[in-house]
């Protein structure tokens, strides 16, 4: 033993270290005890000491405090003891048995193994009681302390075992001389107790300690598992099992989530990035700045500094938010970082393993080498496999969080911003740039995390690949790296084309729906007019431009894929040949060739991801600017209004000179409010009234001047702002609810009808921007909440403006006048209304942004100043009722002689007379269920309300239910039917579908082929003296590459076209049954945007996703096919496995999908609010600091974040688990492909190699694969839904065979007969008309009147057969028409419909859509709608471009251009829906003349609301509930003083 060649270690152990022959070369391995006590033992050791400071981390980290002491940690600490007494023994004992006197000498292993031990052991015993007492559950370097220390004593176990046998045998036959074993016997009962110890806290590592008694957050029962899960459970993510069960069973909901970690709510998060963020603010700054603490915690605000700074501080730059996001999250990042260079590093150990398997199977024919070593290879690849999962689990899922915290601090300081930017802040951007900066900019930060580490390890991968392929093939790795870079800008080449069509298709999509949108608006027009087939053809000429910009799309991309197939494959073709070609000595062996390839597959990621990656980050680079600017940007100033009481008015202006941030907009304002007083602002439009109130809030930048405030405010804005939530919260506005008050202020603000109409009373939704409400009701809305936060200032703007004027007056009178419930209060009040001017403490008149004069009403009124002309312009205006004015001309006569005044108030009262309607109750505006009926006479502005109030709410009512279950039923799918696949299937045809799946198989065959080629290649012995030998399997494996291609281009490219196709097909479908749906039993109940989503999002999905979606599902699968059959073809057995292996990933693919999916729609659902909520706030932002209540709405805003994270994280999560699960699987199909291939006795070493090289890429691509079928199943939902619309109700036949036998000009009388004729909207609705019978012959003039809903409407409606008759029926000159198809009918009646309605293109096109009659004709029709004039001074005259809506005519224009349709049409019958409001007298005037000259010898039917219209009809019908009253000439019914008629002329002021 005693040899000179002994090692240090040789000598600390006093025997040998490390013997070859024992360890390496043998069948039998063993490491010496030396190497068992020292390495084997010390490697944990220093394993835990080097990372110990991860457990302080995490100590210090912690939110929790005090573990009570149970079972687990108190059998830690015993067992922890138990290890600690017996190292301390080990150590006495080796200084008592050996050295000093003992024939044993004592080595130094013999102290300082011991001692190691021990100081270890202690180490992890002190962290016992302190991840009690600072709440840490698990820690996971001691969970892998253990497990290293438990594996690496298994060799020493064997050892000892044998020892203790051969000690035996020698006891055994040796009676004579006695050996003393006493040391080695202790030895060997030490080891095993140690060993026993060591598996025991190995096991108790597997749990997490209890949970801690005190935290800093609620831990609710609902608690994410994650926090108390042990760090085995962490790494395998085996606590999120539970929810995949759950939603497997059935679609998870929001209740069956996890509560959020603490770690990652806003309150955790935000005050860590606000005290960055506020130290790199501070930097900014010359001037010395205040020192702040770290941001605290004042009732959880986080206050964040304004980088804008005072006007005198002198800036050096733009605050950044990238260092306080360095700082915030860069600790977790560079751990992550850490994490992804280990996992490079493995990647790349994998191909060296492969080479030693390949030469170990080589060796079997020569000399064989032992079995152990193959089993080590196979085992050490699959160790080297599962370690890359976990920790590659564990890096994705850190740079998530990542993600998810800095998308939350971007959200958060964005929102607190927005609460404070000024107003030419504002003015800069929309707010939908605003709400962009949160919705896009922000993501793309979360997006980009994850891959940002791609920047350092992509160049790293294509290093150290570059790296081993030269020690493989030398420098003709070069050639193949040229190819890959030169590829690389053709590839950009191409995405630069293909985004070029992109912006294309966007624009065709954009148009197409844009025209969808009109249709769709203006469907029933198009009805009535019969001009749907126009449309119809309109949308599908873009839709065939979209489609043919898809196709070159789809050529492109298979080019890409082309290319992409090609790459690898032209890559080992050059390297290849330029190996073998360049030297004579250069042979390809088997294991150079799939090595090589190995490393090449390796390459191909890095490469691809590189040009993406440097898009994204200039894109993030972009979306930082875009951030910086905004919380850069100028603030409003908080000192701009004092809050002095020593003041002698609560409210008051002193010499304020304001500005909105360019020039000086009010100068020279003095204004005092006295305590409990009304002051009334008046002036024109534009004079700066509004400034004023602004002015007083401190929204407006104040240049000189005192402002000051005392009191709470409140404050009601021109516009009013409204909530997306229930009226109560809109009025209680985070308020408590108190009913006494709330119900006074409800009845005062006029709200109480409104309420009752309203489906759930008080507990409505609203829309978002107040969308179901009427102008009136936003208005009392936004009243009503100022008056019940009980403020002591009102600023009131306008508050009056959007209501009724009896409505008016009842506030006025309730609420704001001397007698209402703010008398108390003081109040400034801006107002249009002369009427209650009398009643104000003072009034100030404001023009050009100056108080002009101010004074009481009677003062005023004597000045004879700008006041006085404010009242004249008023008048004439005319929109006051007749009995205000009779009030206001008291009123001035009382004052003395103002002659000039009461002439233009008599003349408006003369104007108020003649604009009285028939029609004074109305249903849809609910203004006119207040106040007392028909004496209040003004104009209604009536919505074509079909039936009469009870039905109509009823009516609400289920349509609240019916809107509500349409929208649950949609998303709550599970799984997708087959019926589905199938309809898509066939969409795209057989031929095409076959052709995919033979395309596909063919060009993985030619894959598999090249491949073993290649083997062939390099076990032939031959080659080497035969260079035509070489050179032919050169070219037939160039020849296999090429067809590759060729197959990957033609696969893709009919994928692309069997999916348009599909799409086309699809498209057309859906078109043609929603344009031939019926309109009351489809249009009424089915919201326009959600066909709208139809057309747009849905088809969207099935034009771009599905195909792309498809084709990779494709590329995929048959990737995993021929892995399998590769793998089978070298080992057969491998089958064998694959049944157990396909089930797991089965399963685990099953459960991942259904859960996966639910989650990811949870998610997009909770998204929204964040957004629609920020939106609402930078509306609203006024209206939050006059209340100042912007805290709330911040608290809000971080409640809606953490609910989204609270849907995210788990979808975070489920990735993971899934990618764990999977990669396990492809994990076993490496370990049982290596494993078959060594012990299989397989002496083909090409075929081994390939099997195991293609099972180390089947990872990735199972992993794809469950992407791909879960991101189908998600995509086909919108065929799906599609598909649903194909059940449409389908109105009556277009045309049908025997209308071609009716004359030409049917019909020629124009009798109109309704027999006994019934009709209702739906099933199951009320009939609106119930048996009306009359008869009106050819060239009558008959007018129709009723109150609303009296079913005046239907009848024409009936008429055109838009409702379908239930019961009786309709002629027109003796024939039915209910036998002759629609657009016989429709084209042979004209209508001019009540409002107008005009589509976008050229005025030609709204005229005669169909292009069928001549210039001439049409110029005749304009020239006699007295438009001709009009239309000749516009430069394109008739193809003046119309916009959408027709918003660039006037409304009275529009009338007009819908008469001239009517002129140009001229049939013998004419329904003519009155138009209510909308047209002046004038224009009025015009068109009854020319219906009167132009349509004498028609029969026309007239739905009036003017009753001198029809006054001088023929015959008139008074409709009543459904039926007909009166049937009779006017003068008839007049003469009788008891008819309907005659009491509805009396109060017209007509008799």
């Amino acid at each position: 033993m005693a040899e000179d060649t002994s090692s240090p270690m040789d000598e600390f152990c006093g025997s040998t270290f490390w013997n070859a022959t024992e360890t390496w070369w043998t069948n039998n391995p063993d490491f010496t005890p030396c190497f068992e006590q020292t390495v084997l033992v010390w490697t944990p050791c220093a394993f835990y000491w080097l990372f110990v400071i991860f457990d302080f981390y995490y100590l210090k980290a912690s939110l929790d405090r005090n573990i009570p002491w149970n079972k687990l940690s108190v059998s830690k600490a015993l067992v922890n003891l138990g290890l600690l007494v017996i190292t301390a023994l080990d150590l006495i004992m080796a200084l008592i048995k050996k050295g000093g006197d003992s024939e044993l000498p004592l080595y130094d292993l013999d102290v300082w193994g011991p001692i190691i031990k021990f100081a270890t052991f202690l180490l992890i015993f002190i962290f016992i009681p302190l991840n009690r007492k600072y709440g840490v559950q698990t820690t996971g370097c001691q969970f892998l302390f253990w497990f290293l220390l438990t594996v690496l004593s298994i060799p020493r176990c064997r050892t000892e075992v044998r020892l203790d046998s051969n000690r035996q045998k020698i006891i055994d036959s040796q009676e004579t001389e006695q050996h003393d074993f006493s040391w080695e016997e202790y030895q060997f009962a030490s080891f095993f107790v140690f060993f026993t110890f060591s598996c025991i806290m190995l096991i108790l590592n597997c749990f997490a300690d209890g949970l801690p008694k005190q935290t800093k957050y609620q831990r609710g029962e609902n608690e994410i598992p994650e926090l108390s899960a042990s760090f085995l459970n962490r790494i395998t993510y085996q606590w999120f099992d539970s929810m995949a069960l759950k939603g497997y069973r059935n679609p998870l909901e929001e209740k069956d989530l996890w509560d959020l970690r603490p770690q990652d709510s806003c309150s955790e998060v935000m005050p860590i990035f606000a005290h960055h963020w506020n130290q790199n603010v501070r930097k900014n700054y010359r001037s010395k700045a205040r020192v702040e603490p770290k941001a605290q915690f004042s009732n959880g605000n986080v206050t964040f500094e304004n980088p804008h700074g005072d006007k005198n501080g002198r800036k050096k730059g733009m605050a950044s938010i990238m260092p306080p996001i360095y700082k915030s999250f860069g600790g977790v990042f560079l751990f992550g970082s850490l994490m992804k260079l280990f996992t490079d590093v493995l990647t790349f150990a994998q191909p060296q393993v492969l080479s030693l398997i390949i030469s170990f199977v080589e060796a079997q024919e020569k000399d064989p080498q032992p079995e152990w070593k193959g089993i080590m290879y196979a085992v050490l690849l699959f160790i080297l496999a599962a370690f890359q999962t976990f920790i590659l689990g564990q890096y994705f899922h850190r740079m998530f969080i990542v993600g998810l915290r800095i998308r939350t601090a971007l959200i958060n300081a964005i929102y607190r911003k927005a609460l404070r930017i000024s107003n030419s802040t504002k003015k800069e951007s929309t707010v939908g740039e605003i709400v962009n900066l949160m919705a896009v900019d922000a993501q793309r930060f979360m997006e980009l995390t994850t891959y940002l580490n791609m920047i350092w390890s992509a160049p790293l991968q294509i290093a150290l690949a570059l790296y081993f392929l030269w020690q493989q093939l030398g420098p003709s790795v070069l050639a193949g790296l040229a190819v890959m870079i030169i590829l690389i800008p053709v590839n950009g080449v191409i995405a630069s084309r293909i985004k070029t069509y992109q912006i294309r298709q966007m624009k065709y999509k954009d148009e197409r729906v844009k025209l969808m949108n009109e249709v769709l608006s203006g469907i029933k027009v198009l009805k009535l007019y019969a001009w749907e087939p126009s449309f119809e053809k309109q949308v599908l000429d873009i839709r065939d431009k979209e489609i043919a910009t898809l196709r070159s799309t789809a050529y492109l991309n298979a080019g890409t894929s082309f290319l992409w197939s090609c790459a690898p494959f032209l890559v080992s073709l050059v390297t290849f040949a330029t190996y073998v070609l360049t030297s004579e000595a250069n042979q390809l062996t088997v294991e150079k060739v799939l090595v090589s390839i190995a490393l090449f597959d390796l390459m191909k990621l890095p490469l691809t991801i590189l040009p993406m990656l440097s898009v994204d980050i200039a894109e993030t680079q972009v979306s930082v600017k875009r951030i910086n600017k905004f919380l850069n940007s100028e603030e409003l100033d908080p000192n701009s209004v004092l809050h002095d009481p020593s003041k002698p008015h609560p409210m008051s202006i002193e010499n304020g000179e304001f500005s909105w941030g360019d020039e000086i907009t009010l100068r020279n304002i003095n204004i005092e409010v006295p305590k409990n007083s009304l002051v009334a602002l008046v002036g024109t439009v534009g004079s700066g009234k509004s400034s004023v109130v602004q002015a007083f809030l401190g929204e407006m930048e104040k240049l000189a001047g005192v402002v000051n405030t005392v009191g709470k405010l409140a404050y009601v804005p021109q516009q009013a702002w409204i909530q997306n939530a229930t009226v109560r919260d809109n009025i209680l506005f985070g308020k408590p609810y108190d009913r006494k008050h709330y119900n006074k202020v409800i009845d005062a603000c006029a709200l109480r009808a409104d309420i009752d109409i309203l489906s759930a009373g008080d507990l409505t939704e609203i829309g978002e921007k107040g969308i179901n409400l009427s102008g009136g009701q936003k208005q009392r809305i936004s009243l009503a909440r100022a008056v019940y936060s009980d403020a002591d200032l009102y600023l009131l703007d306008d508050p009056l403006s959007a209501v009724d004027s009896h409505v008016g007056k009842h506030i006025f009178e309730e609420v704001i006048g001397p007698k209402g419930l703010l008398a108390r209060k003081s109040r400034v009040l801006v107002t249009h209304g002369v009427t209650f001017l009398p009643q104000v403490s003072s009034i100030y008149v404001i023009k050009m942004g100056e108080i002009s004069e101010s004074g009481t009403f009677d003062q005023l009124v004597k000045n004879k100043g700008a006041f006085a002309d404010f009242i004249i312009q008023h008048l004439q205006d005319g929109n006051e009722e007749e009995e205000e004015l009779n009030q206001i001309k008291r009123q001035i006569s009382s004052t003395g002689d103002v002659p000039e005044l009461l002439g233009s108030v008599e003349k408006a009262i003369k104007l108020a007379r003649t604009e009285s309607l028939s029609d004074s109750i109305s249903v849809t505006s609910a203004d006119s269920l207040m106040g007392g009926g028909g004496s209040l006479r003004r104009r209604t502005k009536r919505q074509n309300s079909h039936d009469s109030v009870a039905s109509a709410a009823s009516l609400k009512k289920k349509q609240e239910v019916e809107g509500k279950l349409i929208e649950t039923e949609k998303s709550q799918t599970g799984g997708v039917d087959f019926a589905v696949y199938k309809h898509y299937i066939k969409s795209v045809g057989i031929f095409l579908s076959v052709a995919t799946l033979v395309l596909n198989f063919v060009f993985q065959a030619f894959q598999i082929g090249s491949n073993l080629w290649l083997t062939k290649w390099a076990n032939d012995e031959n080659v080497s003296n035969d260079t035509g030998l070489r050179d032919m399997y050169l070219g037939v494996y160039g020849a296999f590459g090429f067809g590759q291609g060729v197959l990957a281009y033609f696969a893709v490219v009919i994928v692309y076209l069997g999916g348009f196709h599909a799409a086309q097909t699809i498209h057309n479908e859906l078109l043609a049954v929603v344009i031939r749906a019926s309109v009351c039993r489809f249009f009424d109940i089915t919201p326009i945007g959600r066909l709208l989503n139809s057309f747009s999002g849905d088809m969207d999905v099935v034009d771009e996703e599905l195909p792309a979606t498809m084709d990779s599902f494709m590329t995929f699968i048959f990737m995993v096919l021929a892995t399998i059959v590769v793998i089978s073809l070298s080992t057969p057995i491998f089958l064998v496995v694959i049944v157990p292996i396909a089930l797991l990933y089965y399963f685990a693919q099953r459960f991942y999908v259904a859960t996966s999916r639910q989650l990811m729609r949870l998610e997009s659902v909770s998204r929204s609010p964040i957004y629609s909520h920020f939106s609402e706030t930078v509306t609203g932002a006024s209206t939050i600091r006059a209340y100042n209540v912007g805290d709330r709405f911040i608290e809000e805003s971080d409640a809606k974040v953490d609910k989204n994270q609270v849907c995210k994280y788990p979808s975070v999560i489920a990735n993971r688990w899934l990618a764990i699960r999977l990669e396990m699987v492809g994990n076993l199909i490496i370990l049982f492909a290596s494993l078959f291939a060594v012990l299989g006795g397989q002496t083909n070493p090409g075929l081994v190699g390939l099997s195991v090289s293609y099972a180390l890429q089947v990872t990735q691509t199972l992993n794809w694969l469950v992407r791909m079928t879960s991101d189908i199943e998600t995509n086909i939902v919108s065929v799906e839904r599609i598909k649903e619309y194909g059940e449409t109700k389908q109105e009556a036949a277009w045309e049908l065979e025997q209308d071609k036998s009716k004359p030409k000009n049917w019909p020629q009388e124009g009798r109109v007969e309704f027999q006994n004729f019934q009709v209702r909207y739906r099933e199951g609705l009320d009939l609106v008309l119930r048996g009306v019978s009359f008869d009106i012959r050819g060239g009558e003039k008959v007018g129709i009147v009723g109150r609303t809903g009296a079913g005046k409407s239907s009848l024409t409606l009936a008429l055109f057969r838009i409702i379908e008759a239930a019961g009786g029926r309709i002629s027109i000159d003796g024939v039915d028409i209910a036998s002759m198809g629609l657009h016989m009918l429709r084209s042979r009646l004209t209508i001019i419909p009540q409002d107008p309605v005009l589509f976008s293109g050229s005025l030609r096109v709204n005229l005669d859509p169909f292009e069928i009659k001549t210039d001439d004709e049409i110029w005749k029709a304009l020239e006699l709608s007295h438009l001709k004039s009009f239309v000749k001074s516009l430069a394109a005259g008739l193809n003046h471009e119309i916009s959408e809506g027709g918003e660039n005519l006037s409304v009275g224009q529009r009338q007009l251009v819908c008469l001239a349709r009517a002129l140009l049409r001229k049939t013998k019958v004419l329904v003519l829906d009155e138009a209510t409001a909308a047209v002046d007298l004038e224009t009025d005037d015009l068109i009854q003349k020319t219906i009167r000259t132009e349509f004498k010898e028609c029969t026309v039917l007239t739905i009036a609301h003017r009753l001198n219209t029809i006054l001088d009809s023929d015959k008139v019908i008074v409709l009543d509930k459904g039926q007909i009253t009166e049937f009779a000439s006017p003068t008839e019914l007049l003469d009788n003083p008891k008819s309907a008629f005659y009491s509805m002329a009396k109060d017209a002021n007509l008799v």
